[in-house]
């Protein structure tokens, strides 16, 4: 690898035009507007999770919820920068939509499949107990495929899906520590085993396991309990993938990871070299922060974000 014993992994995510990337002290959203140059903001990385990094499944929580918390605010400034700023949606009425659609995603994505799976109680040959927690995943994960597949046709979405091919593209050369170039990075295949998309997956996995312990109370309860017990299926799958990315030299792991890597394929599509390009700027403007952030560690005048726009064809040295 060439990194030494303890390579420092990055994360990331597609946003509107744009990559976020995040490294352990920073992380940064780089987008290409309308008039083709990329723009870019660096911040520091808030740090909540570290001090319950040695705690299981706690750390997975604080984890999550502060990528969460990055992942909104890097869709909202992406999102802005392609708007002219008199259409530019207010916070307020940016938090009510993010609210409307929590509210969906949970409605369709836990609530429904739970009340499908009850009316498949009395159907001939479907018992209760495990095999109903099993189908009511199994409904979750055919909703999940029936989204995504759909979403998948929209012109907007392809565009956020080949960000995402993007960003684990440019990720991967960075890990393998390969030159990082749009060239050299687009020869990697756009699935990584920290994908969301691979997380997503074992959460419905987990939460079979985790809701058939809790039985199958009367309804309001149960629609109550599995919004309740989303944090701990949530901590215990942030620990399998975490697991995983740690151990994928283990032929058993790399063979659980597979239907996780190929549901990717519904998520990702294939970047051109412009968009590696803008995630690429993403990730090279993390590196230089934590550069900095090392070299002068204890400086208290940096600035805690800055932005600047960038000319459509930046160069690339080697990582």
């Amino acid at each position: 690898m060439g990194r030494g014993p303890a390579p420092r992994y990055m994360g990331g995510q597609a946003v509107v035009d744009g990559v976020m990337m995040r490294g352990s002290t920073s992380w940064a959203v780089a987008v290409r507007k309308p008039d083709g140059d990329i723009e870019i903001v660096t911040h520091d990385a808030p740090r909540w999770a570290e001090r319950w990094v040695k705690i299981p499944l706690a750390r997975g929580i604080v984890a999550l919820a502060e990528s969460l918390s990055l992942g909104v605010k890097a869709l909202m400034w992406s999102s802005e920068q392609q708007l002219p700023e008199e259409e530019r949606l207010s916070k307020g009425v940016a938090g009510v939509s993010l609210g409307i659609a929590l509210t969906i995603f949970a409605a369709i994505f836990i609530v429904l499949p739970a009340f499908a799976a009850r009316g498949l109680h009395g159907l001939a040959g479907i018992g209760g107990g495990f095999w109903l927690h099993v189908i009511e995943g199994a409904v979750r994960l055919g909703f999940f495929i029936a989204y995504l597949l759909l979403i998948g046709r929209l012109p907007d979405i392809r565009r956020v899906f080949e960000y995402h091919g993007a960003e684990h593209k440019a990720i991967a050369a960075y890990e393998n520590d390969v030159e990082v170039t749009p060239s050299s990075a687009q020869r990697f295949t756009t699935q990584h085993v920290r994908c969301g998309t691979n997380f997503l997956l074992t959460v419905m996995i987990v939460s079979i396991v985790v809701f058939a312990f809790f039985g199958r109370p009367a309804l309001p309860m149960l629609i109550v309990s599995r919004v309740l017990l989303i944090p701990l299926v949530a901590a215990i799958s942030y620990e399998v993938i975490r697991f995983a990315a740690s151990h994928m030299r283990w032929r058993w792991v790399r063979l659980a990871m597979k239907p996780g890597l190929g549901l990717q394929l519904l998520t990702t599509r294939e970047p051109t070299l412009d968009q590696i390009e803008v995630a690429i700027t993403s990730l090279r403007a993390v590196m230089t922060a934590e550069q900095r952030s090392e070299v002068d560690a204890r400086s208290t005048n940096r600035p805690s974000a800055t932005t600047r726009s960038l000319p459509t064809r930046p160069s690339f040295g080697s990582a």
